[in-house]
């Protein structure tokens, strides 16, 4: 889909105050122009955070610092999402996106030890390292969506998603309706409860066309039927992190998916939803740190 410079967020007006914005810079790498946060010591383990479809790296503003304490994080924008440009609509696929994430971490000289994705960003970390493109010691899945829609629902939500990624009005109609009333109907539809920052944060976001284009263009060339038949193969560490007040991905899926991996656990968290890492970032952090400790990545 085209869309015009000026739908896409500006760093200069939507990233005026962006979180964390001194850990942010712009690389270049997969012919794409990314933006990037880094924070941690240099000399600490790598960690790589990957958010999924609809944000960006302001997903990570209660998290990110606290795993810095033990890990030099990165953290970018997937292509077409918040800063960073998109892909060619021929690249829109789940192998697509975690190539281009492959050749992100490959320029910036990423061998993460660590790599947590958010829903689809996890799937993206799955599928990279089936492909070989990272070896991870521990891979977490926050709310992961590894499994395709059950039933019907997989063969309409994918198609419906394609239609209003063809349809060039769908993301002006949408973001010409993100008002904050919209963006906290949302948010709450996953399970979810943001405060005032964060619910500001999706609307700057959604109120611009690419962003939205960027978002629908992921979901409508998503096809998880090849990583679910290639998820049993999956022989890294596995945390599944799971808030079970989740709307948007079952969290009976993650103990479905625990019994076909080889080596993975779940940690399941009471009242928290989809985003379950931006309710309560201290508790995701301290999850993530207790197993990076369990293998040995982190003094005990």
């Amino acid at each position: 889909m085209f869309t015009r410079d000026e739908d896409r967020p500006l760093w200069e007006r939507e990233g005026r105050d962006w979180p964390h914005r001194a850990a942010s810079r712009f690389v270049e790498a997969a012919g794409l122009r990314w933006h990037v946060q880094e924070m941690g010591a240099p000399d600490r383990p790598p960690l790589v955070l990957v958010h999924g479809t609809g944000a960006a790296t302001h997903s990570w503003r209660g998290l990110m610092p606290r795993l810095a304490e033990q890990f030099r994080v990165v953290a970018p924008d997937l292509p077409g999402h918040g800063f960073t440009d998109p892909l060619p609509d021929r690249r829109l696929s789940l192998p697509g996106m975690a190539s281009a994430l492959g050749d992100l971490l490959r320029h910036l000289g990423i061998e993460p030890a660590v790599a947590v994705g958010h829903s689809a960003g996890a799937a993206i970390l799955a599928r990279l390292c089936l492909d070989g493109g990272i070896e991870p010691r521990l891979l977490v899945a926050l709310n992961g969506a590894l499994k395709p829609f059950p039933g019907m629902a997989g063969l309409i939500f994918p198609g419906m998603a394609r239609m209003l990624f063809l349809n060039p009005v769908t993301p002006r109609v949408f973001a010409w309706t993100a008002d904050r009333t919209a963006v906290e109907r949302l948010i709450r539809g996953t399970g979810s409860s943001l405060d005032r920052q964060g619910l500001d944060l999706y609307r700057r976001l959604f109120q611009k066309p690419g962003h939205v284009a960027g978002a629908l263009g992921m979901m409508a060339n998503w096809n998880l039927d090849a990583l679910d038949r290639d998820i049993g193969r999956l022989a890294t560490r596995t945390l599944l992190i799971v808030g079970a007040d989740d709307k948007a991905v079952a969290p009976e899926a993650a103990f479905a998916l625990r019994d076909r991996l080889a080596d993975a656990r779940v940690d399941l968290m009471r009242n928290l939803g989809h985003l379950a890492h931006e309710e309560a970032p201290d508790k995701v952090a301290a999850s993530i740190v207790r197993e990076a400790e369990s293998l040995g990545l982190l003094p005990g």
